[in-house]
């Protein structure tokens, strides 16, 4: 009995979880904030913690999880509709490097030393500090780069390069099993890929590990290694 309500209750939690992310949106996995990620915490551990507990019933559990969920949508209504509530419970970007130079002030109010903001510099591909004429840290942790002009990377535009269309690569074959949607939607067929593939010598698609097409570019075949 108690691995029947084990389970009961697990499925339950794992399916309220996913549903409430669901409705929670993108925001919480992305672009997240020091109070998103606790509510993200306290929010799992309110379903890990009552599964294993055996005096708490399932609809505990689930009323548990729509009041902290209702809790969190009063907070995101609050920050969208009230300004001055963001800086309290989002936070301001600060600006780390100003002008070139840095500003130690915000670098302790934030409790940021040098080499964090060399490591978070370098993951922007950023390897030497003269580069940076502005870095902004954002409130989900990732910090923003305005390079100096002379280390600014040169646009289609300076190099007066004729700009071109900007076209998305659609995947036709994905370890091995054909996408027809996508074909459907590039405005191809199966018969016109099963001919490519035979132009490169490849009779069957499980013989592809990914194949994607670019409306510029055309066709590109990875094949499968041999084993």
């Amino acid at each position: 009995m108690t691995i029947l309500n084990t389970t009961v209750e697990l499925v339950f939690g794992f399916f309220s979880l996913l549903i409430l992310t669901k409705l929670l949106g993108k925001r919480q996995i992305s672009q997240i904030t020091p109070f998103d990620f606790i509510s993200s915490l306290i929010l799992g551990e309110l379903v890990g913690n009552a599964i294993y507990d055996k005096d708490v019933k399932i609809w505990s559990i689930f009323y548990a999880v729509i009041l902290w969920v209702v809790l969190i949508f009063i907070i995101e209504l609050l920050t969208q509709k009230f300004r001055k509530t963001r800086t309290v419970l989002e936070g301001n970007p600060s600006i780390v490097i100003r002008n070139g130079e840095i500003d130690r002030q915000q670098l302790k109010r934030n409790k940021l030393d040098t080499d964090e903001l060399q490591n978070l510099l370098r993951q922007k591909n950023v390897f030497s500090l003269r580069e940076v004429e502005f870095a902004i840290l954002e409130t989900n942790g990732s910090i923003s780069v305005l390079k100096k002009p002379e280390y600014g990377t040169p646009t289609n535009k300076d190099l007066n390069i004729p700009i071109k269309p900007v076209y998305l690569p659609v995947a036709f074959i994905s370890d091995g099993c054909v996408d027809e949607g996508n074909l459907k939607k590039a405005g191809l067929t199966r018969e016109w890929l099963d001919q490519q593939l035979k132009s490169q010598s490849i009779s069957d698609p499980k013989e592809v590990m990914y194949a994607e097409w670019k409306q510029d570019e055309g066709l590109f075949i990875s094949k499968k290694k041999k084993d």
